[in-house]
């Protein structure tokens, strides 16, 4: 019998077109599971001869672990296991349709063939990913313009901001672009589970219950030499601020090239982000999601407490904290753990808060769980829950006796406008309705109460019955911070204090107000103003008080953040105090983007990018940094800017394939950080 010596036509363009993968850019075949696909082989001098196939991948493969599978040619595709069907064949070559099970092992396989007794003959490798295409695939989706969303869209926009004032700004995913498919494979074979025991982690690859929890661990740094550290410190020194990322390709590029040491720096939508490119990468669907007014409730009693001074500072006391919005995961597949009504959406969060099983991994914590208080199911449900429903609890500190005074409570604060991006359009879909029952309503207290239940809190703090330090007294006077006027970088702030008596007997009230720049977490990082002042109010008065905040007094003092936390504290003679706060962000001045013609693939197409300096002094030290998949990415430097000065650059593109393609953009210089835009660019042939 003659030896096979193979050469192997994968028929890279059909195959790829079959399995929705033509927009990677490979030499190698990749297909998704439980799907067939044709290879053409020569060198079988008798090709009717019995043909067995060997598909392979990891460390050690074995039929035990699923990682290996011996398989020759049948008259039908097999439903169960790996299968080859003879399509055709000639005297040199035979054509053979081959499929693998749904619920095969994802990752690159090696591929050969054995004729008769002869030693097995290499054909190659190919790279197997999930297939939400396939009904019997467990990330199966039936919806194709979700599949084309949330698997096989490069760009995404990304929700910020606050829940009074949500901004956006655009992400480019880039999930085929380059050496990344490859990347998210080196990320698998990085993690602590491979390392610890790689055949039985290549064994469970099948799953992406479990691959989404390993991939939650490895985006972040801590344990693992994961991609990205986080730092919240705001000082960035040594590494890139993390408001200046506008795509994940830049960053897993980066950990490669450095022997994979991890990417200085991300916060919660850096890693939200690249997480998404992978799992897209890998074929599960997945998207962002942005959570305003963020519980992180670290000691688990789905309470976040906050501490205030007499002054009206926020201090940093407890590991509690509330932030102004939080960007997780949603990836889309089955419970078989679970049960059905639990498939569907999963929470997975990569940013690194609280340890799970000893290591910073998050979820998944099915969605509908949440929803319906049912914490304890797998994985990390009081945590998730906490984020978007935690009671929040304001107190006064006295640090010279260590007395705490309840000032009040909120169970509506935590949890607002819960948003991700549309299927197909660039606009925000709020989905606070698929975490939680309407807020305040019975059934989402009662829902609360079954989740304190089932984690045995009941007994501890009941808002219908507190302890004497908790009791909590009906105020005298209401107030609130109203905003009068624009909310932009390098303008003035000016806002009222609104106070309201709800007695019917004067109150004489002493007001400490200050004003803080602060993270996107609410840490405070410098005091901008503070300011006091006392005032009568008659019975059922309502007065207001202008304050404004002038740009110089706050310009060396903001974070890139752009984020300042108002707050007055309300002594009233002989009552309680009230306290009124207000997260503010700033908008930063626009940018504006202009396409001069049309894009067509492979020809070079001009782009302006415009910008006025909005305030009255020189900006210098101005950068544009652009990029877009399948478009081009760059720095261009531009000249300084004098007061209300306007700058236009123009730059080339060539586009390398036809669509939709959304081009990213962000200015900066040393007044302004990070103003980002994006606009779509209709590439044709």
């Amino acid at each position: 019998c003659a030896s096979l010596r193979p050469s192997t036509d994968w028929h890279l363009k059909e195959n790829a077109r079959e399995h929705h993968t033509s927009k990677f850019s490979s030499e190698e075949l990749i297909v998704r599971r439980g799907q067939t696909f044709t290879i053409t082989f020569n060198g079988a001098e008798r090709p009717e001869q019995n043909l067995i196939f060997i598909a392979e991948t990891g460390p050690k493969p074995s039929k035990a672990t699923k990682t290996l599978a011996t398989f020759d040619i049948s008259s039908t595709v097999s439903k169960e296991g790996w299968s080859a069907v003879l399509k055709s064949s000639s005297s040199s070559s035979v054509s053979i349709s081959i499929s693998s099970p749904h619920n095969a092992v994802i990752g690159r396989y090696r591929l050969s063939v054995q004729s008769g007794s002869s030693s097995p003959q290499s054909l190659g490798t190919f790279v197997l990913l999930f297939n939400p295409w396939s009904s019997g695939d467990d990330v199966f989706m039936s919806n194709t313009a979700e599949c084309e969303e949330y698997v096989l869209e490069e760009f995404g926009i990304i929700f910020a901001g606050n829940k009074n004032h949500i901004s956006s700004f655009g992400w480019n995913f880039g999930q085929f672009q380059g050496d990344i498919l490859n990347i998210c494979l080196a990320i698998m074979d990085r993690s602590l589970y491979y390392r610890q025991d790689p055949i039985t982690d290549v064994s469970h690859r099948h799953d992406p219950r479990y691959l989404g929890r390993v991939l939650s661990a490895m985006v972040n740094a801590n344990d693992d030499q994961g991609v990205v550290l986080g730092n919240w410190s705001g000082k960035y020194e040594g590494g890139k601020n993390p408001t200046s990322w506008t795509g994940s390709g830049e960053i897993l590029q980066s950990w490669k090239k450095s022997g994979f040491k991890p990417v200085k720096y991300g916060q919660c939508w850096v890693f939200a982000a690249v997480l998404t490119t992978v799992l897209r990468c890998l074929g599960i669907p997945t998207r962002t999601i942005t959570n305003f007014s963020s519980a992180h409730d670290a000691d688990g009693n789905l309470r976040v407490d906050e501490f205030y001074d007499a002054d009206g500072n926020h201090l940093e006391r407890g590991a509690d904290s509330v932030w102004n919005f939080h960007v997780w995961n949603e990836s889309w597949f089955t419970r078989n753990d679970l049960g059905p009504s639990y498939s569907g959406w999963q929470v997975l969060d990569a940013t690194p808060q609280e340890e799970s099983g000893g290591i910073y991994q998050c979820g998944p914590a099915s969605r509908h769980a949440i929803k319906e208080g049912e914490v304890e199911l797998d994985y990390d449900g009081p945590f998730v829950f906490a984020e978007v429903n935690a009671d929040c609890m304001y107190w006064n500190y006295d640090s010279a006796t260590g007395k705490k005074t309840l000032i009040f409570s909120k169970s509506t604060e935590i949890g607002a406008s819960i948003s991700t991006k549309a299927v197909g359009r660039d606009a925000r879909v709020d989905v606070t309705r698929d975490y939680k029952y309407e807020e305040g309503s019975a059934k989402e207290r009662e829902i609360f109460k079954k989740a304190r239940k089932k984690l045995g809190l009941e007994d501890k703090f009941d808002p219908t019955a507190p302890k004497q330090e908790e009791v909590e007294q009906k105020p005298d006077i209401s107030g609130k911070f109203k905003v009068a006027g624009s909310l932009e970088v390098g303008k003035d702030l000016n806002l009222l204090l609104v106070l309201e008596n709800l007695q019917s007997d004067a109150k004489t009230v002493n007001v400490n107000m200050t004003a803080w720049s602060t993270l996107y977490t609410r840490r405070r990082v410098n005091q901008i103003w503070k300011d006091s002042l006392s005032v009568t109010l008659a019975p059922k008065e309502e007065k207001q008080f202008p304050i404004k905040i002038k740009y110089p007094e706050y310009q060396q003092q903001l974070t890139t953040d752009k984020t300042i936390q108002v707050t007055a504290l309300c002594h009233v003679k002989d009552g309680i105090q009230v306290l009124v706060k207000r997260n503010i962000t700033l908008d930063n001045p626009a940018i504006d983007i202009q396409v001069l013609g049309e894009a067509k693939v492979n020809k070079e197409v001009v782009v302006e990018v415009a910008f006025t300096n909005p305030i009255n002094e020189e900006v210098k030290d101005c950068v544009l940094q652009v990029e877009g998949s399948d478009l081009l990415q760059g720095i261009l430097d531009i000249p300084p800017l004098k007061a209300s000065e306007k700058s236009s650059t123009k730059f080339k593109l060539i586009p390398s394939e036809a669509g939709p393609k959304h081009l990213l953009v962000n200015f900066f210089c040393d007044k302004f950080a990070d103003i980002k835009t994006f606009k779509m660019v209709n590439v044709i042939n």
